[in-house]
């Protein structure tokens, strides 16, 4: 039987990552686009060469990998620099995920992708989307206190990402990870859903 093909998505902060590791704890395939573009770009990464011809020297730090803080400032500044950025790598992501997706041995392959809504393409990849959801305020303060940024660091990325209004209209099953749900009950809300998705 054909695995299903689950699109997880969500904007930063929201907890889109727990809720991948509790359903790979479930037995699902989980492919992470963000861990995938991770690798591109460290030290010795497939995406190095070409990031370092197109951009300079500036963007690599000492060690051969992407400077992301000094990049992060340029896409936001530079429209045209995003496209090119993504232009090298977003081909890349998706060859490796097709790699891990046909290797992948699970009843749910999961697609961990945060800008899903955003792409246009993922929503005829996958059988079903999951997105998780949280307000805004509750975004800003959980990566606030993560990444340690500030709040206008913050909201410059959700500017950049679809709004929560977006993301709920392209989802097939919401989990609304706010005050006052815990960790605890998040894992039983997923465990729930996972035994929908075949695991």
């Amino acid at each position: 039987m054909r695995a299903l093909r689950l699109g997880l998505t969500g904007g930063i902060g929201s907890g889109k990552s727990t809720v991948a590791t509790m359903l790979a704890d479930c037995g699902a395939a989980v492919i992470d686009s963000d861990a995938i573009s991770r690798q591109l770009t460290a030290p010795g990464g497939a995406a190095m060469d070409r990031i370092s011809e197109q951009f300079g020297a500036r963007f690599i730090t000492p060690e051969g990998g992407l400077n992301r803080d000094a990049m992060r400032e340029h896409v936001f500044a530079d429209a045209k620099a995003k496209k090119q950025l993504e232009a090298i790598i977003h081909p890349l992501v998706g060859e490796e995920t097709a790699r891990q997706a046909g290797q992948a041995n699970s009843a749910c392959i999961v697609f961990d992708v945060p800008l899903l809504v955003e792409s246009g393409r993922w929503r005829q990849r996958v059988d079903q989307v999951l997105v998780v959801d949280c307000s805004e305020a509750t975004q800003v303060s959980r990566v606030m206190a993560r990444n340690g940024w500030t709040r206008e660091a913050v909201e410059r990325v959700l500017a950049g990402q679809a709004n929560r209004d977006q993301r709920l209209a392209a989802a097939d099953i919401c989990i609304y990870n706010d005050a006052p749900l815990s960790l605890a009950a998040l894992a039983v809300m997923v465990q729930q859903l996972s035994q929908r998705f075949g695991l």
